[in-house]
Formats: C-alpha cells, sequence, structure tokens
C-alpha cells in the first residue's frame, strides 16, 4: 500500500485537481481513494493504475455534483485555486497541465464532460481506455468530448496553443501599468477583453465580469493605485504556477492577488485576477 501510494499519489492529486479546480479538493480526494484502498482486496488491483484513476474519477465526479449548488451561490465569478508547480506535477507522467484558461472553461461542463476531457487532454489516455475508466462506450466518449469543445469554444488549434503568454510581454504589461501608462495598456488588451475576478465575498472584488479594454484598463490601473497607496510593502513578482507564468501581487510580504492572463494575437483577451485569501493559501508557503 505504501509503495501504491508512493508510485501514484502525484498522478492522483493531478486528476483531481483538474476535475475539481481545487487543491485542497484533490488533496482530500486522494486521501480518501487510499482510504476506501486499503479496504480493498490486492487481487482487485492486478492493474492500480487504471483501477486507482478509476476511482479517483468517479470520486471527482460526485464531489462535483455536491459543490454545483456552493458554486451557484457563490459571490462573484468562481475561478479554480492556483498552485505553484511542484513534484505534483514535475513528476506526473507527460508533463502536461492544462492552462489556467482552460481549467476556468471546465466550469462550463457537466461532471461527465469534465471527466471525459481531463482524462483526453490533461493524462492522455486514449478513448478505450477512458471509455473503461467511465463505463462508458468509446463511441459516447467521443461525442462527449466533442460536446466538451463546443461548449468551451475551443478548436483543436486552441488546445495546443492556448494561453501561452510570453514573459517579455509580461514584464512590457507590468511596466505599463506601474508607470500608468494608459495608451500603452489600451495597446496590449484586445477590444473585447474581459476580466474576471474571484473575491468569494471576503476582500474586494469585481462581482461580475469586466468587459472591453477600455474598462479593463481603467480597473488594472486602479488596483495598481490603490496597492501603492495602502501601508506595508508592496510588490509584483512572476512565478510558474501550474506549468504557465502566472503574477502574484504580495502586500507586506503576503500574497494578496495571484493573475493568469490568457492571450490572443500578443494582446490580451481574458485575465483572472485570484483575490479569495482561502485560494491563495498554496501560495504563501514558497
Amino acid at each position: 500500500m505504501v509503495e501504491l501510494y508512493k508510485q501514484y499519489q502525484k498522478l492522483l492529486f493531478r486528476l483531481a485537481y483538474q476535475l475539481t479546480g481545487s487543491a485542497a479538493d484533490a488533496e482530500d480526494a486522494v486521501q480518501d481513494v487510499f482510504v476506501k484502498v486499503q479496504n480493498m482486496s490486492m487481487e482487485r488491483l492486478h492493474e492500480p493504475k487504471a483501477y486507482l484513476c478509476k476511482m479517483m474519477t468517479n470520486h471527482c465526479i460526485d464531489q462535483l455534483r455536491s459543490a454545483r449548488k456552493r458554486r451557484e451561490l457563490y459571490i462573484g465569478p468562481w475561478l479554480p485555486e492556483p498552485v505553484y508547480d511542484d513534484s505534483s506535477f514535475e513528476a506526473a507522467e507527460h508533463h502536461e497541465t492544462l492552462s489556467y484558461a482552460m481549467l476556468v472553461l471546465l466550469e462550463r461542463l457537466t461532471p461527465a464532460e469534465r471527466a471525459v476531457f481531463v482524462l483526453r487532454e490533461a493524462l492522455c489516455f486514449d478513448y478505450p481506455a477512458i471509455a473503461e475508466l467511465t463505463d462508458k462506450s468509446e463511441q459516447n466518449c467521443r461525442k462527449i468530448m466533442s460536446r466538451a469543445k463546443a461548449k468551451m469554444g475551443i478548436t483543436e488549434e486552441d488546445l495546443i496553443e492556448h494561453g501561452a503568454v510570453q514573459q517579455q510581454w509580461i514584464e512590457q504589461f507590468l511596466g505599463a501599468l506601474s508607470q500608468g501608462k494608459v495608451d500603452e495598456v489600451l495597446s496590449l488588451l484586445h477590444e473585447d477583453a474581459i476580466l474576471f475576478s474571484d473575491g468569494g465575498g471576503k476582500v474586494t472584488a469585481a462581482i461580475r465580469p469586466i468587459v472591453s479594454s477600455g474598462r479593463v484598463a481603467q480597473f488594472l490601473l486602479g488596483t495598481i493605485r490603490k496597492a501603492e497607496q495602502e501601508e506595508g510593502g508592496f510588490s509584483v513578482e512572476l512565478a510558474t504556477i501550474g506549468g504557465e507564468i502566472g503574477i502574484l501581487l504580495r502586500q507586506d510580504g503576503i500574497v494578496t492577488t495571484a493573475t493568469f492572463i490568457q492571450w490572443k494575437q500578443s494582446k490580451a483577451q481574458e485575465i483572472y485576477i485570484v483575490r479569495n485569501p482561502d485560494k491563495l493559501e498554496k501560495l504563501q508557503t514558497k
């Protein structure tokens, strides 16, 4: 049992995190699955990877169904919990994770659609394996995958190129914001840029998405000015979070904001800002 845990804990965490969007829920799911495994006959684990992934997928589908009501009652946009790149991701098979923007899009899917999408795109399972893991036919899994992509509004090209923001571009964007260069900030935003801010009702955040380059720029410039006026040290840094570059804002050494940018044609298309302190706990320890 110890060897099974050492071998598959990272893979199962990665699967659970991308299914639920929550590191805390993923950690609980891993523990719950291995507690159940302890009471099972080892003969049932003749193919441990497939069996454990199936257990985890079913567990997370149930978890997503129970969480749906809570997320509907959530104050403002609900965004996934950001986590640093650590051994849970670095040692995972295929070294692939879904982008933060893709995790956000997963919220449009049913639990079953989300499971098929994650198993296919994040863990690279083929359709026969996905069919076995989800107790569905291979043909049905292909239809579910097609439906999931349609709901997310993505193409095969998007899956390859989605959200690859370059560090040099981010540094230019942050420089323009810190210097209050409104025209330059606007030039780096798509006209139909949209900003989502998740405060969970616990800290100041935009309750509704902010749409258009002008309004997004105004919001970001105001956020920077307000942070500079608050007591305590203020700093902005770049960090690798979940396989991509994220922007961390620290106030008096504490991470108060995590930001992710999804760009298109070298301009920011979508900006995701996480301010809910409960979702930033994993970022305080590094």
